[in-house]
């Protein structure tokens, strides 16, 4: 009973420690449940401020550098990538801090989370925009207008501008700000106090190679394009049709490639399009060809012009991979002398052609001495490459004397980078656009009392999106902190004493650059076709039908733009080369069947064909025989065809013996070089026939009979005189005394009768016919 009670009614103390270990076990096993369960615990704040789920873009700012009456319009959109909706949220702009280096401009956007202490306050008054509820997924357009002076800018400089969204979710009941997107603000409400910076802007017109050698077979050389491309960037809206219609009244200096002038001046022209199977079509560029053209030298009208050489030559690939290959470097002054007639007779204005661009404005020594073996003593640098030595407190004047009566003309690494990089979002070229006028700015700013000169290298081939932002921020400056100059003053302006006059060595040079260069391999190739050329040209009689596409064509294989695609650039050089292989064996000996030589002396006629339009002279044809003691072969004959035709040349050889002999024709140059591959043929000689070799035995055989019949007489002479003991004529022959008045000598038998006949004066017998 009391037992029962005890368990019934308060509990005993074995039961209560029970209790209580078994609550700690289970609070322990909570407990690590929730330990592991923190991982996950962010997945609850996918909507957190700062989240890049939920963004802001801004797409425009305008004015891009207001004044002090200006009101400062910025548009954009918001878009909630989050998984719950936003309530309550609105847009507004934020003033930071003025920024006082040029390194926190280049840093700008590497803050992403919201900053209280630095972002600052939001605008006040009514210039916030408020949103309806942004749920999953939603992007919604924002445009904000204030006031400047609203904005309580402080003195001149460049201020940071935040847009941020404000508003609640599920996961945050409460308002606080989900995004920012910070942009740049150049602040200069009146003019500058100290002295403007003289501002040099390339404006590159620079394309892909789009023209090899290849024409029609006709007498206009209709050029085959390997594609239609070109035509698409000059249609409008293309990327070069932008370029020069941006371009057009900018204070800008042209930097062209004359490459491109020719090419798109061959496109006016009837022109094919190379297709599948060589079945080629009509070009359908002409008229946009010909409307760029005259867009271009309005644009360039009372403008500098600077032409880069022919095809826009890989100055650092031919410094470091070519110039050791024996004839590259001959290329680099022949496009540059190139280039000054293209622009001239195109664009009807005279370029400058004294001035280099290496690839990036990457240079060493190498560089330097390729770039200016061609007359170029302007190189344009960048001063990433031409660094200043410790920190140097300012941006120098850009010219710089480099020796050898060379300048260097150091563009700005941080204002020439700026455009790079995609600019298909709006909000990235607005801020592209800021970040220019910003860095020019705190140009300015960092000197005023300096007039220095700056230079700006854009990368080399702008999209149509790069082209827009680049327009966009030279209309920005408008003069307020700078001023137009161009390249060729820009290269005599004053050099910085204390600026960087030393190239640096080759091992400077960028692997990342270096690696993206033409291979050695690819100029001796390239040397390969300038030797065919060189060896067919001398025997042409219109030689610049083929010398000057070909030339171009060479010029072009070595371009800037094969930079990062070397297969592309294999099949170019292969196709040039394989091209002119084809019109070199259009001049070609006609495969000769085995001839036979039925006589000691024969003609032998061996055929030239010229599947050329044009005429080919200074050849020679040579036969040799492979035995000259059986068949000689007289010398070389000259060789001249006419275009689409051809000529038999004719060798006469003398035969001294039967047999087959190999015979071998080949042309060759006035230079002595073969040209050409060899034909060989069999001469089969039979001039010894049967029945002369019959003649001759016989005759043989008549004179050996007719000596031994002169044998026999005299043998009997002799013996006759010794008989009768009466003179004789001492060699024994039949004299005038044989047989004569008072020869008491006795008739000898056997003597012949034909004696006494040819003393008696009577006609000659038949014998003597034979012995004659």
């Amino acid at each position: 009973m009391a037992e029962a009670a005890e368990f019934q009614g308060t509990r005993s103390a074995p039961a209560c420690r029970w209790f209580r270990h078994t609550a700690v076990l289970l609070t322990g096993v909570l407990l690590f449940v929730g330990l592991v369960q923190l991982p996950a615990a962010p997945a609850a704040h996918a909507d957190s401020p700062g989240n890049h789920t939920i963004s802001v873009s801004v797409d425009t700012v305008t004015p891009v550098a207001p004044k002090q009456d200006d009101t400062l319009t910025v548009s954009g959109t918001v878009t909630n990538g989050g998984k719950s909706a936003i309530t309550g949220a609105h847009v507004g702009l934020r003033v930071g801090p003025q920024i006082s280096t040029r390194s926190d401009i280049d840093d700008l956007g590497d803050r992403t989370p919201f900053s209280p202490g630095t972002d600052g306050s939001e605008v006040g008054g009514n210039h916030a925009q408020k949103l309806e509820a942004l749920a999953p997924g939603v992007s919604r357009d924002f445009t904000l207008t204030v006031p400047v002076k609203d904005l309580a800018l402080g003195k001149d400089g460049v201020y940071q501008l935040g847009v941020t969204l404000s508003g609640q979710t599920a996961g945050h009941p409460y308002e606080q700000v989900l995004s920012i997107r910070r942009t740049l603000l150049p602040w200069q409400p009146s003019g500058t106090d100290g002295k403007k910076t003289q501002l040099t802007f390339l404006w590159p017109l620079v394309s892909a190679t789009h023209l090899t050698a290849r024409t029609e077979s006709d007498q206009q050389q209709t050029p085959v394009f390997p594609n239609d491309d070109l035509a698409a960037e000059l249609a409008p809206g293309g990327r070069l049709q932008q370029l020069v219609a941006l371009g057009k009244g900018l204070p800008i200096t042209w930097v062209i490639d004359p490459d491109l002038l020719a090419t798109v001046e061959a496109m006016t022209k009837r022109y094919q399009v190379a297709g599948p199977n060589d079945q080629n079509t009509p070009g359908r560029g002409q008229a946009v060809a010909k409307q760029w053209l005259n867009q271009l030298q309005e644009a360039v009208t009372n403008r500098q012009v600077v032409a880069l050489p022919f095809g826009d030559p890989d100055l650092a690939s031919l410094a470091h991979r070519g110039k050791d290959v024996s004839g590259a470097l001959s290329h680099l002054q022949s496009a540059t002398e190139l280039a000054a007639t293209t622009v001239d007779t195109i664009l009807g204005v005279k370029p400058r052609t004294d001035f280099a661009w290496p690839v990036d404005g990457a240079v060493d020594s190498s560089i330097v001495d390729v770039a200016t073996s061609a007359g170029a003593h302007n190189v344009i640098a960048r001063s990433d490459s031409l660094r200043e030595p410790g920190a140097s407190p300012y941006a120098p004047t850009a010219a710089r004397q480099i020796g050898g009566g060379n300048t260097a003309v150091v563009a700005d690494a941080r204002l020439s980078t700026v455009f790079q990089g995609e600019m298909i979002r709006a909000d990235d070229s607005s801020l592209a656009v800021q970040r220019f006028l910003a860095q020019s700015l705190m140009v300015n700013k960092q000197a005023p009392e300096k007039e220095r000169s700056i230079v700006v290298a854009p990368q080399r081939m702008p999209t149509a999106s790069q082209a827009q932002a680049m327009a966009t921020a030279l209309k920005g400056l408008d003069g307020r902190w700078t001023q137009p100059l161009d390249l060729g003053d820009a290269a005599k302006a004053q050099p910085d004493p204390s600026a960087n006059q030393q190239v640096p060595g080759s091992g400077s040079y960028p692997d990342s650059l270096r690696s993206q260069e033409l291979s050695t391999e690819a100029f001796e190739a390239i040397q390969r076709t300038q030797s065919t050329l060189d060896s067919f040209k001398v025997i042409l009689t219109a030689q610049d039908r083929v010398v000057t596409p070909f030339g171009s064509a060479i010029m072009r294989e070595m371009s800037t733009s094969w930079r990062g695609n070397p297969r592309g650039a294999a099949e170019f050089r292969d196709a040039v080369q394989s091209y002119l292989d084809q019109l070199t064996r259009q001049v070609h000996l006609i495969n000769k069947s085995d001839a036979t030589l039925s006589g000691r002396s024969a003609t032998i006629p061996v055929t030239v064909q010229n599947g050329l339009l044009q005429g080919v002279q200074g050849l020679r044809l040579v036969l040799t025989s492979s035995q000259p003691n059986r068949l000689k072969i007289d010398a070389s004959q000259p060789v001249e065809v006419a275009g689409g035709r051809q000529q038999s040349v004719k060798f006469e050889t003398r035969a001294n013996a039967n047999g087959p002999v190999q015979v071998t024709a080949r042309l060759y140059a006035d230079d002595g070089q073969p040209y050409g591959e060899p034909m060989t043929f069999t001469v089969h000689v039979t001039s010894i026939t049967p029945m002369v070799l019959l003649v001759i035995a016989g005759g043989v055989l008549l004179l050996v009979l007719a000596g031994l019949r002169i044998y026999i007489q005299r043998k009997r002479a002799a013996a006759r005189k010794a008989a009768g003991g009466g003179p004789d004529d001492a060699d024994g022959g039949d004299s005038g005394d044989d047989g004569g008045p008072g020869d008491d000598r006795p008739e000898q038998p056997g003597d012949p009768a034909a004696e006494s006949g040819a003393r008696d004066g009577d006609p000659s017998g038949s014998g003597e016919k034979v012995e004659r």
